[in-house]
């Protein structure tokens, strides 16, 4: 399906790993998202969502954070994330944070009505479920293989287990390879793996045990904190693979 006609007005939330560890991820998102059509701009004053501190229980801590980034995109357009776990703390669980504030709720409302995961937003939003038509000259190379590891919030809380493969089946020059138990967490939840490192780590090898056994060259995910991890474990046991956010996959797919 091709893209609107007329442009699509769009924020991008950044979030606080990308911006701090990862800042190719957002030129990615954001070469993405220019080449699909969408009218994009970054606000500068953007901070942390105030996921951390509310996972970790301290939720006067994560209201300030999350009040500032519901004052900050109070506007018609729409928000996009790169994270499905950001995207599930601006779209679910700020109503559950200012539930004893009535007068927050419309705001939230409105905010979560806009907000996408990056994949959910090319597919659901803009239409589009084949992007290879935005590919720039050839696309005839040798194809990569690449396998998926789908991020918890992203499945559990935004429910989105089909935009990111829809997108990654529809690149002619990338392979999906499926592996074992791709929606099993992968033992990072953010402080979790802090609080119960030897729990993480096991879950983390069969991460990529399962991975490991698909000969992919590259592992992507639609969470830069998830790759963090992932990546810690690539290097610790020197395999062959690229951990991957799937906005640099699909940006090096179609810019050759």
């Amino acid at each position: 399906m091709a893209a609107a006609t007329s442009p699509v007005r769009a924020s991008l939330f950044v979030t606080c790993i990308i911006d701090q560890i990862y800042p190719e991820v957002g030129d990615s998102t954001v070469r993405l998202l220019r080449r699909l059509g969408v009218e994009l701009d970054f606000p500068a004053s953007q901070t942390c969502c105030g996921q951390p501190a509310f996972n970790s229980g301290f939720w006067s801590d994560a209201k300030p954070l999350a009040r500032r980034t519901i004052e900050l995109l109070q506007h018609d357009k729409y928000v996009v994330v790169p994270s499905g776990s950001c995207a599930s703390m601006m779209r679910v669980f700020y109503a559950e944070l200012f539930h004893d504030e009535p007068a927050m709720q419309q705001r939230i409302a409105s905010l979560a009505s806009r907000t996408y995961e990056l994949t959910e937003f090319i597919v659901d939003v803009l239409g589009i479920d084949d992007i290879s038509a935005y590919a720039e000259g050839e696309t005839n190379q040798n194809k990569r293989k690449v396998t998926y590891h789908e991020g918890c919030h992203l499945r559990r809380e935004l429910h989105a287990q089909t935009q990111s493969r829809t997108l990654l089946d529809s690149l002619p020059n990338v392979e999906l390879t499926e592996m074992e138990q791709s929606e099993v967490c992968c033992g990072f939840g953010g402080t979790f793996s802090v609080k119960f490192p030897e729990i993480s780590g096991a879950m983390l090898n069969d991460k990529l045990k399962y991975a490991g056994e698909t000969g992919a060259d590259a592992i992507t995910a639609c969470d830069s904190s998830c790759l963090m991890h992932i990546g810690g474990g690539i290097a610790k046991n020197g395999m062959d693979i690229q951990p991957q956010h799937i906005a640099q996959v699909l940006d090096d797919a179609l810019t050759g």
